[in-house]
C-alpha cells in the first residue's frame, strides 16, 4: 500500500491538532498530578528564584579591603567600650591615636548616650567623657534606646566606620558585616582586629 499524499488542508489539520496539546508544566495538570509532586515543583521553583537574588555589595569593598578607611579614622564608640577605658585609666583619644597612629574621630550615637543616662549617678564619669566637644554626636532617627541594632544597622549602611565595643554578642554581629574593623580593649591597651596592615594596627 502506497503513502498518502498529504495535502495542503490536512497538513493545517495536523498542525492546529499539536497546537491544542497542553503543556505539561500547565497549571491545569498540575493541579492533576499528586499534592506531593506538585509541592516538590514549587519548592524547586521558589528556589530557583531565591538563587537568582543577589544582595547588592557595597562599592567601597574590595573583596574584604574597605577603601573608605583611611585617616583620619570615624570611630563609633559603645557604652562598655567607654568604661573598660574608665577602668583601665585609658585616655580614649590619645589611646586611638597610639593603636592607629593617625587622627581619629569618636563618634557617640544618641540612644548610647541615652543607655549611659539610664544607668544613673554611678555612670557619671563615663557621661562627662561622652559630652566632651572632642566626640561627634550622631542623631538616632529610630525608636527605643538599643544601641546594638543601631550600631550594627548605621555601619552596614556606611562603610566609613570602626566599631569600639567590648560587647562580645555586638562583636560577633559586627564580623558577619564585611569591611568594618572592630576596635577593643585587650591587655590595657587598644587593639584593632580586621585592619589593613598599612596603618601598623598591633597584633595581640
Amino acid at each position: 500500500m502506497g503513502r498518502v499524499k498529504q495535502t495542503k488542508k490536512m497538513a493545517k489539520q495536523r498542525f492546529a491538532q499539536i497546537q491544542k496539546r497542553i503543556s505539561l508544566k500547565d497549571p491545569r495538570i498540575v493541579a492533576k498530578i499528586d499534592p506531593k509532586k506538585a509541592e516538590r515543583i514549587a519548592k524547586k521553583k521558589k528556589a530557583e528564584e531565591e538563587k537568582r537574588l543577589v544582595p547588592q555589595v557595597s562599592s567601597a569593598l574590595f573583596f574584604q579591603y574597605n577603601t573608605q578607611l583611611g585617616p583620619p579614622f570615624h570611630i563609633i564608640v559603645d557604652t562598655n567600650f567607654i568604661n573598660f577605658s574608665i577602668k583601665y585609666k585609658l585616655d580614649i583619644i590619645p589611646s586611638m591615636m597610639d593603636c592607629l597612629y593617625a587622627k581619629c574621630i569618636p563618634y557617640i550615637t544618641d540612644c548610647v548616650l541615652a543607655e549611659v543616662e539610664k544607668l544613673g549617678r554611678k555612670y557619671k564619669v563615663a557621661l562627662r567623657i561622652m559630652k566632651d566637644p572632642r566626640f561627634e554626636r550622631l542623631p538616632c532617627t529610630h525608636k527605643g534606646t538599643y544601641a546594638d541594632d543601631c550600631i550594627a544597622q548605621r555601619v552596614s549602611q556606611h562603610k566609613c566606620y570602626i566599631v569600639a565595643t567590648n560587647d562580645k554578642d555586638l562583636k560577633r554581629r559586627i564580623r558577619k558585616i564585611p569591611g568594618v574593623p572592630i576596635m577593643y580593649i585587650a591587655h590595657h591597651r587598644y587593639t584593632i582586629e580586621r585592619m589593613p596592615d598599612a596603618y601598623g594596627a598591633p597584633r595581640e
